[in-house]
């Protein structure tokens, strides 16, 4: 019996020692875990205010601009550089009871390869092309015509960045050298000029219109679905 209870206590001070150190590993590893757990069991209960959850998904080859785009949109300040989004990039917009959520996917020739895997759960996505860049608009054309085929009813909006330059191209050639012609009639399609220096010259739209343009269109697919839904039930 002695035996039997010498080996009773062994075996408990084993279990006790392993739950020791792998308490001590989950504290040290999860620490982020550990807190958030405790953040929810003793932070007090505060109300929030509901917003509707949008995507924005903001696409276009390496260096037309769509970081400073998205980040006047957020701020409306602009900044003198930005440097070249190698993964990805997101920033949210709080306004008129809506949480938009701008994602951008870099526009290296490796990252394109993931751009359709995004589509399927945005509201709107925004293509954006350096006007100043013609050599690359047959590229551009083919990638957003690659996308818009695996999306067929997800709205569009062309920004033809770039337009405060002097060798920017204007709009109506945009159009052309896109062959928007094509899917006008499926689906939305809007396209503006813009810049990302505030008060561009030439054919540039105030970003804060389209940023407008963006909550406008964002309403208006929730009352569509709204419609849609009661007429159902």
């Amino acid at each position: 019996m002695a035996a039997l209870r010498n080996l009773s206590m062994v075996i408990g001070a084993a279990v006790a020692a392993l739950g020791s150190v792998l308490f001590i590993a989950w504290s040290r590893y999860f620490p982020s875990r550990k807190k958030r757990l405790q953040q929810l069991e003793w932070s007090p209960s505060k109300k929030e205010t509901n917003y509707l959850d949008k995507q924005v998904l903001v696409l276009g080859l390496d260096g037309a601009g769509k970081s400073s785009i998205i980040h006047v949109l957020r701020t409306n300040t602009t900044r003198s550089s930005s440097a070249p989004t190698h993964g990805f990039n997101s920033a949210t917009i709080i306004s008129n009871g809506l949480r938009i959520e701008l994602l951008e996917v870099g526009g290296s020739q490796n990252l394109r390869t993931y751009w359709n895997q995004y589509l399927k759960n945005a509201n709107i996505m925004v293509f954006i092309v350096d006007s100043t860049d013609d050599k690359r608009l047959p590229l551009a054309r083919l990638e957003l015509h690659r996308l818009l085929s695996e999306a067929p009813k997800l709205p569009l909006i062309v920004l033809a960045n770039k337009q405060d330059r002097n060798t920017a191209l204007g709009i109506s050639n945009i159009h052309f050298e896109l062959s928007l012609h094509r899917v006008i009639g499926q689906r939305e399609v809007t396209v503006l000029g813009t810049s990302a220096i505030i008060d561009g010259a030439g054919q540039s739209t105030s970003l804060q219109t389209v940023r407008s343009l963006l909550e406008e269109k964002l309403h208006k697919q929730t009352e569509e679905t709204n419609h849609i839904l009661t007429n159902v039930t």
